[in-house]
């Protein structure tokens, strides 16, 4: 088991600031660290906050609309290059995976090695090293005996959470991703995506649910269920797939960012050797790609809530580290537009502001206020976003919008109207901002890379990514051919893939995607998942040493 360190060990005389420079893979980082006359706690809690496809000019749009200063204000420490191996603007999934493993990888990869390194200072892929699964920083905590636990807007199975909680290199394949987090030994799960545990959401046709209730999660799907709960194991569901945005929310239906924050922050604190928690607000991402103005707002100040919820926790509890950060950028959203070219530094902040503050739902929220016929829209226009003078045009693209996309129609609509500007529907290569915060102030600062992130945070938790990837992903084909036992990757049975090893009087039943081996019948609980990337199957080196 690894073991935790103090990093501030050695008592300072003098109250100083030290920078240490590291070199991390091909790139440099640095941290400051503030050193006083007494020694610092060690850090036993990492939490990591993403919100996932924030732009710079989202945070400053919200605190406007705030009218005040963000949480997120005073932690900025620096700024993290996003881009992945082989492009120079990246998928969520790649770049959710640079936080979590410290490795690059490729659009649509999931928690394992890129297919290809093309971006300038990459290396080469290793032969053999294609699509290979690499632990996360929460399986490393997890293997350190830490508690452990994801909190997302979106699906759970979803791009970024599935990135520090399963590995696949097909970010669409829930099933496979959905039965890793199921069984990857975490203490919290809180989001959305309960559609995709039950039989009917999925291609496999199994029952999820009844797995997590067998494993002995108090599994609820109420905001008041999860607050009465007192189980150190705690699965919640709040949406068939992604959860509202905060401004559409129902409270006794749904909980907030801050308060899933929170319960996470009780179970976890719990645990004497410390936790890990990584909390998206997806849906920042998913009003971007929109456009929506107000399901960004509605959802970068949700955001800022949970992190006041971690700080207000990191700032009292003295032993614990709070990263945000986003993946990458998203809409090239701008406050000025084509149309206040002449006037930008004359016009008031309420040419802004004004529009959007009339606004009471998001375009998602105002879909469900429309009537089957859609013969209200000007009505609800002027009630929920305080647009009274709707085009022609408008009131038809709006009775024509499909199903689920009202947001991508109502939001450039209100942009227009609010001087706010975008550039893409999709993600943008910028550098993001760096949010830190560590009670002994040894956080990065200057321009990293994304894989720093995940560095950084195994630094300061004392973990070796590295030593815990040849733990839990040993190559299984090779490691049991060089045992001298047969091996079968038997995939006919959707429900239950698995592999099976024969030596000897010994049979051995690896079900994939899942940390359960059957020795001749027996049942054993495996330290790791047995991971398919859909060409090999890895298993943990504890799978590899029951076979004698």
């Amino acid at each position: 088991m690894l073991t935790r360190f103090n990093a501030r060990a050695a008592k300072m005389m003098l109250a100083v600031t030290t920078i240490v420079t590291a070199t991390l893979g091909g790139s440099s980082a640095a941290w400051a660290v503030e050193d006083s006359t007494s020694s610092a706690s060690p850090i036993k809690n990492v939490i990591i906050l993403i919100p996932d496809g924030m732009a710079n000019d989202a945070t400053a749009l919200a605190r406007w609309y705030k009218g005040s200063s963000l949480t997120l204000d005073s932690m900025a420490s620096g700024l993290v290059r996003t881009h992945s191996a082989d492009a120079p603007i990246a998928d969520s999934a790649p770049a959710g995976t640079a936080f979590a493993t410290g490795y690059k990888s490729h659009t649509g990869y999931v928690g394992v090695l890129p297919d290809k390194a093309t971006m300038p200072g990459q290396k080469a892929i290793a032969p053999g090293d294609a699509k290979k699964p690499i632990a996360s920083i929460l399986e490393a905590s997890r293997l350190a005996g830490k508690a452990t636990g994801i909190i997302s807007t979106s699906e759970i199975m979803h791009a970024t959470p599935a990135d520090f909680s399963a590995h696949y290199p097909d970010r669409k394949n829930y099933d496979a991703l959905s039965k890793q987090q199921v069984y990857n030994g975490m203490d919290v799960v809180l989001g959305g995506g309960s559609r995709y545990l039950e039989p009917a959401g999925r291609k496999d046709g199994e029952n999820l649910v009844s797995s997590i209730k067998a494993l002995g999660y108090d599994y609820v799907t109420t905001p008041e269920a999860m607050k009465a709960s007192n189980s150190n194991k705690l699965w919640g569901m709040f949406a068939p797939a992604g959860m509202s945005y905060n401004m559409d929310r129902d409270p006794a239906k749904q909980p907030s960012l801050a308060e899933m924050t929170s319960k996470a922050i009780d179970v976890l604190s719990k645990d004497e050797d410390g936790f890990f928690l990584m909390v998206e607000g997806s849906k920042v991402d998913w009003a971007a790609h929109a456009n929506d103005p107000i399901g960004i707002i509605s959802d970068v100040l949700a955001f800022d809530d949970a992190v006041k919820t971690a700080m207000d926790f990191a700032k009292s509890n003295q032993e614990t580290v709070v990263v945000a950060v986003t993946d990458h950028g998203n809409g090239g959203l701008t406050i000025g537009n084509n149309l206040t070219t002449g006037t930008y530094d004359e016009e008031p902040l309420s040419t802004f502001i004004g529009p959007l503050k009339k606004a009471k739902l998001t375009g998602e929220g105002v879909e469900a206020k429309l009537n089957a016929q859609r013969t209200n829209i000007k009505a609800v226009m002027k009630q929920y976003y305080g647009i009274s003078d709707l085009t022609s045009e408008e009131v038809k693209a709006i009775k024509e919008a499909k199903p689920g996309t009202l947001n991508y129609v109502v939001g450039p609509m209100i942009s227009k109207r609010a001087g706010i500007g975008w550039t893409s529907g999709g993600h943008t290569g910028g550098d993001v901002v760096l949010y830190t915060y560590a009670p002994n102030n040894d956080r990065p600062f200057g321009v990293i890379d994304n894989t720093d992130v995940a560095k950084y945070m195994a630094r300061v938790l004392n973990l070796d990514l590295d030593s815990v990837s040849k733990q839990l992903f040993v190559p299984a084909k090779q490691a049991f051919a060089a045992k001298g036992a047969t091996y079968k990757l038997d995939l006919t049975d959707a429900k239950n893939p698995k592999i099976l090893v024969t030596k000897g009087s010994t049979k051995l039943e690896l079900q994939i995607y899942k940390n359960i081996a059957l020795v001749n019948g027996n049942k054993t609980m495996l330290d790791g998942v047995i991971v398919y990337n859909g060409v090999d199957a890895f298993v943990p080196q504890m799978a590899v040493d029951l076979i004698q």
